[in-house]
């Protein structure tokens, strides 16, 4: 309706109007008693935030960073050496090259990832089994300085590194950090398991899961 025609319809109408503003203020009035007697529902409540990036459970690319788990003994084919840290990854992919050859001379399959069990360490060099794990114990088993046994089992902490082997180091001073800021004392070994594959993977990017095993109560100092 143009403006002109609503003025000039408001004389004609006060009246109703007037009436049907009084009705429409007693039905307000009503409602808004039932309102104060009847509250309204609350809102649900809102989920829980994921934990942030960062936190005690994760490093900063949201990785695990200390998740408590439990490792289950696997069967592996490993090779048992000693090595300088200087040369390490040389040294560590050296001998999963021996034991690629010996499971393709085998017609035998990986059960999982590649692993490095470090049994004894000092400022200057490492013992280590180079391992891989397969589904069951070969019928020609391998000689020298070459086994099969199985890998450790026990209650472990999780933690994840990303890139380059060289930059552990940071890795490793973070993850002693967490143990002491949780008073928690690792038994003397520790387990790195190669996500992407080290003899193949570019140097700069790898992913590696450090398995460190922590004494009961019982065992600690």
């Amino acid at each position: 309706m143009p403006v002109r025609l609503c003025l000039r319809a408001i004389p004609r109408v006060m009246i109703a109007l007037a009436a049907v503003a009084l009705i429409a203020t007693l039905f307000a009035g009503q409602s808004f008693a039932q309102s104060r007697q009847s509250p309204a529902p609350n809102p649900p409540a809102a989920a829980p935030a994921a934990p942030a990036p960062g936190s005690d459970n994760t490093n900063p690319n949201g990785d695990p960073f200390g998740q408590n788990l439990t490792l289950a003994a696997k069967t592996i084919v490993y090779v048992k050496g000693t090595g300088t840290w200087d040369k390490a990854f040389e040294t560590i992919t050296g001998a999963f090259k021996k034991i690629d050859a010996y499971l393709d001379k085998e017609g035998l399959k990986a059960n999982g990832m590649p692993m490095t069990i470090f049994t004894a360490t000092d400022d200057t060099g490492f013992d280590f089994q180079a391992a891989i794990p397969i589904a069951e114990a070969p019928k020609n088993p391998p000689r020298g300085d070459m086994a099969v046994g199985q890998s450790p089992e026990g209650t472990a902490l999780k933690f994840v590194h990303r890139g380059s082997y060289d930059d552990l180091d940071n890795t490793y001073e973070a993850i002693t950090n967490y143990l002491d800021d949780k008073k928690l004392e690792a038994k003397d070994m520790f387990i790195e398991e190669y996500v992407t594959d080290p003899v193949k993977a570019e140097p700069g990017k790898l992913v590696i899961n450090v398995y460190v095993l922590i004494k009961p109560p019982t065992e600690r100092g």
